[in-house]
């Protein structure tokens, strides 16, 4: 996906997150990233604020978004430039997913 290019929405981005749930190859705007963030995190505020039976449904729910999440991340990282393996250590990446993701063609597309 080229810079400025795919998913800008909420939606879009969470929809194209979920069908891409295994890719780690290509890049990941930053928007795309933020969205899919937001999603996750009100899967988790839901589960700290309902009834156990519906918090062990939305544990499943964040078990299955695990895979997604980091592919998303990977590809936020490719898109800054960088490799992927950056998503391990926190502090980093988070300057990386905060930062502007190259407006030209990188090494990850």
């Amino acid at each position: 996906m080229s810079p400025g290019s795919g998913p800008q929405g909420f939606v879009a981005s969470v929809a194209y997150c979920l069908r891409h749930y295994a890719t780690f190859s290509g890049r990941a705007s930053r928007a795309e990233y933020w969205w899919f963030f937001l999603l996750t995190f009100i899967v988790q505020a839901l589960g700290l604020f309902t009834g156990s039976s519906a918090a062990a449904v939305l544990s499943l729910v964040q078990l299955a978004l695990v895979v997604p999440g980091t592919a998303v991340a990977v590809r936020r990282m490719h898109d800054t430039g960088h490799s992927g393996w950056w998503v391990l250590l926190p502090i980093v990446n988070l300057v990386f997913l905060l930062r502007r993701g190259d407006s030209t063609p990188n090494r990850y597309g």
